[in-house]
């Protein structure tokens, strides 16, 4: 018996290969670089957490001097009822992250055309945010009282209760050895939490326009981001204030996106078919080419 019989005895990988395109691979490049470019900002603020406090102070001083810094007693009311803030927890944990990658495959496979429009606009809020992180690292709520023990003496006592919700009773903290090198523990302003769900939900209306669901559609499409409102404050991770920067930083996305899909595309497709090499144009462009 020969290499080539005992491969037939079993399961052939190779069988799974006609299955991934070429937009396939692309599609992984994109994230890929997108990750690298996160772990890159993450790793030039996580050495400035003075920075990130005073930063903090400046965002809350803003809030109380428009008479919306309600923060502290948010996070207070839902720390001692349990039940509410494992709801908060969750729908912050995961009705965010987990739900874009479900429903962003689904895209994927399913509404193509939209697909690509709802990438670029999250890959361009994303990018906004990320220069914003790096520009002016922002501590969030629960990470204050560790904060100002180290760097304010005086701090004042409305800063100083916040209770991380999410460690205490859902047993997830991001400054855990496991979580640490994922997490930029400075990242507060803009909140991509509210902003990503924001994306999230007009995606979802998008995605079921005209269809016999139209209405729960809407209806999850508008209530992930306000819920996550909620979320975000009494779990003590942001600021109303990032929710709103957030919002802008996710209608510059969506900007950004139309701006690809009218002149940024059309420019990149025809600088690629003016390379030299046929082999080059033909990976890029496949039949397109």
């Amino acid at each position: 018996m020969n290499a080539s019989d005992g491969a037939n005895d079993g399961f052939d990988w190779r069988s799974l290969l006609p299955a991934l395109s070429r937009r396939d691979f692309m599609e992984g490049a994109i994230i890929a670089i997108a990750f690298l470019l996160y772990f890159w900002v993450r790793g030039a603020v996580i050495d400035r957490p003075e920075a990130a406090y005073w930063h903090a102070r400046d965002v809350i001083d803003l809030q109380r001097s428009l008479g919306f810094f309600w923060e502290d007693d948010l996070n207070n009311w839902v720390a001692d009822r349990k039940s509410w803030a494992q709801l908060m927890n969750v729908a912050y944990f995961y009705l965010h992250f987990p739900l874009i990658i479900v429903f962003g495959i689904w895209l994927y496979f399913y509404r193509r055309r939209q697909y690509t429009f709802v990438r670029d606009s999250f890959l361009a809020s994303g990018a906004i945010a990320l220069v914003v992180y790096w520009l002016y690292p922002v501590a969030p709520p629960r990470e204050l009282p560790a904060l100002a023990a180290q760097f304010d003496a005086a701090a004042p006592t409305y800063i100083l209760g916040f209770f991380d919700t999410m460690k205490a009773y859902l047993g997830y903290a991001y400054d855990t050895q496991s979580t640490r090198a994922f997490v930029n523990p400075y990242a507060a302003m803009p909140s991509l939490h509210f902003g990503w769900d924001l994306l999230l939900g007009i995606a979802i209306i998008a995605a079921f326009r005209r269809k016999a669901l139209a209405w729960l559609a809407v209806a999850i499409g508008v209530g992930l981001p306000l819920l996550q409102i909620f979320a975000i404050t009494t779990t003590a991770n942001h600021y109303l204030i990032d929710a709103v920067a957030g919002g802008i930083v996710a209608i510059a996305g969506l900007g950004g996106a139309l701006a690809l899909r009218r002149w940024g595309y059309p420019w990149l497709v025809g600088q690629i078919r003016r390379l030299p090499w046929p082999s080059a144009r033909r990976l890029l462009l496949g039949d397109a080419a």
